[in-house]
């Protein structure tokens, strides 16, 4: 998959299994390159990602086996809600067990709407996006990409996550640079708002994203 960045999104409509084939082609890819990779989300969808992967030939058991792939459904939230600390630390210590393995790097994914739980907090979301940012912009050895669903994210989410990631994932074989990225976050001009939805129209019009 061409990537001019490590730190993606994926934006889309419909029902989430019909992403699959993305994220698993860019798994394989990955494990390909040395890389462990890290698939969260609820256990259907994890269920799902170990039948996709399994249908295009990888042997999922050995790899969740060997380590070099890791499926979870384990939430990441605690009682007290979403915390930011406890989540980068959290990635940034599994970064450094990969490392300590062997592998190139750490691969991750999740679904946003599944990680910040079932209160659907979304207040957190763009400081927590922006810190992860300063994550992958430190550790060259990190790369990744956040799903966003349209059909479960208010709409100031999805506009947020045109402005913290570098990159948009297109489909299986196609990223590109994402021209609404800001590192500073929140922009004051309200005509962005306007630009921002025309692009996640845009995309659900772009190959594959429906």
């Amino acid at each position: 998959m061409e990537s001019e960045h490590r730190h993606q999104c994926l934006i889309y409509q419909g029902s989430p299994s019909q992403k699959l084939p993305i994220l698993a082609s860019i798994i394989q890819s990955k494990l390909d390159e040395g890389y462990r990779c890290l698939y969260l989300n609820s256990a259907p969808m994890v269920a799902g990602m170990g039948s996709t992967l399994a249908a295009m030939g990888i042997d999922v058991t050995s790899e969740t086996e060997k380590g070099r792939l890791v499926l979870s459904s384990e939430p990441v939230t605690s009682s007290g809600g979403f915390n930011i600390e406890v989540m980068l630390g959290q990635l940034e210590d599994a970064l450094n067990q990969s490392l300590k393995d062997g592998y190139k790097g750490l691969w991750a994914s999740g679904d946003m709407t599944w990680e910040f739980g079932p209160e659907k907090d979304f207040s957190k979301l763009m400081e927590y996006e922006l810190k992860l940012e300063e994550v992958f912009s430190r550790r060259k050895e990190l790369c990744g990409v956040c799903q966003y669903h349209q059909d479960t994210l208010p709409l100031d989410v999805m506009r947020q996550s045109l402005l913290v990631h570098p990159g948009i994932v297109i489909n299986e074989t196609l990223s590109r640079i994402n021209p609404h990225y800001l590192k500073s976050g929140w922009p004051a001009d309200l005509n962005t708002n306007q630009k921002l939805d025309e692009t996640i129209s845009a995309l659900h019009r772009a190959g594959g994203i429906h």
